[in-house]
């Protein structure tokens, strides 16, 4: 075979095991990091078919929880580039719709709290209710345009009203000497509990017994009050989205990491097997004795070190890549960081009103939605 038709072949050979990991990994050097981009699109590898397919990426695509509960959710999703994963994220953040505090008419307000700053506390306070209600009966809110009635476009299937009304007096009961305001003083401290929920329309089908609105959190402190201040306002709860203020925000965090790898390339033991477990979080690295059979096995650097304790790679997932053990010249050449770049570990914190499971599927949902958008634009333009 001429050199040429060689060199052709071994292009066209299908990449190793090893190759496939190493461009599969972001790697993490103790300044550094390297082999950031993607290279799995088309024409980047000759004689490699990267071609994007539908049964490709179900076979490479996967979900896994490792945590589910209402207000938390921590799952990975493995076989995705960091272009979708972001735009999940980010879609968890801007764009699902949620119910909060939008306008504030304060009639009186005499504690040391500015009206704006008042009504910019309210607006931050995360609410729950009913969930068909929220996501089914209450619609979106019109504007009212400018000259208008502010009230006209409000009806009980897009505006909720709440009204806050606490009046701070002197507790008659409490001792003279008292310095505790709370104990000194009835409604010392306004809390989010203190805001009650008005029912109009049809919202009493939706919005009833454990499905009334009501704050996530009832002890979130509102203001401080002293006696003969009060606070006397009306508010109104519409629809919105991240995109327009954080408060429709539906999540508290929404982020990703990527998945740590550690590779010990030549064996850490005794003293420095300990040190090296000292430099990540606990759990990360495991200590275990070296066995006979690896002792007597030349060239596995265990030679005469049975007994001895090892350092080994116990569970990576918990690992915060502090880069700790990249410090110290002891473990120079012993171990490779890095970081799997199809790997994404979702963490989602809800605020209260959708569960944090449901925020991801909401998330698909939105996605696929602007993606036939998309798609029927491309038709448009290809008329």
């Amino acid at each position: 075979m001429a050199p040429s038709q060689q060199k052709q072949a071994d292009w066209r050979s299908p990449p190793s095991a090893e190759e496939l990991k190493k461009r599969n990994t972001i790697g993490i050097d103790a300044e550094t990091v390297f082999n950031t981009s993607s290279v799995d699109f088309p024409g980047h590898y000759p004689g490699e078919d990267h071609a994007f397919s539908l049964d490709r990426f179900r076979e490479g695509f996967s979900v896994e929880f490792h945590q589910n509960d209402p207000f938390l959710a921590s799952f990975s999703l493995i076989g995705i580039d960091a272009s979708l994963a972001n735009a999940f994220r980010r879609i968890l953040l801007a764009e699902i719709p949620t119910l909060a505090i939008e306008n504030v008419y304060i009639e009186d307000n005499t504690s040391v709290i500015q009206d704006e700053v008042l009504a910019h506390r309210l607006g931050l306070i995360p609410f729950k209710g009913g969930r068909e209600g929220l996501q089914d009966f209450l619609k979106w809110h019109k504007k009212p345009a400018e000259g208008e009635d502010p009230y006209a476009n409000c009806f009980d299937w897009n505006t909720v009203r709440l009204v806050l009304n606490v009046t701070c007096t002197v507790n008659k009961d409490a001792d003279p000497r008292e310095t505790d305001p709370l104990k000194a003083y009835h409604n010392a401290h306004v809390y989010a509990r203190d805001i009650v929920f008005e029912p109009t329309g049809d919202q009493d089908k939706y919005f009833s017994g454990e499905d009334a609105i009501a704050p996530v959190n009832p002890d979130i402190l509102i203001a401080k009050l002293r006696p003969n201040q009060s606070i006397n306002l009306a508010m109104h709860m519409h629809k919105g989205i991240g995109a327009d203020h954080a408060k429709f925000s539906p999540v508290a965090t929404a982020s990703y990491r990527l998945l740590p790898t550690i590779d010990i390339t030549r064996p850490i033991l005794g003293a420095d097997a300990e040190k090296f477990a000292a430099c990540f979080p606990e759990g990360v690295i495991g200590l275990e004795k070296v066995t006979k059979k690896e002792a007597a096995q030349k060239g596995s650097g265990y030679e005469g070190h049975a007994g001895e304790l090892k350092a080994v790679v116990r569970d990576a997932f918990r690992d915060t890549v502090s880069r700790e053990c990249l410090r110290h010249p002891e473990f120079e050449g012993k171990v490779k960081l890095g970081r799997r770049r199809d790997h994404f570990i979702f963490g989602i914190e809800s605020t209260g009103q959708w569960n944090s499971d449901e925020l991801f599927l909401e998330a698909v949902k939105h996605m696929k939605l602007k993606c036939k958008k998309l798609e029927q634009q491309v038709i448009d333009m290809a008329r």
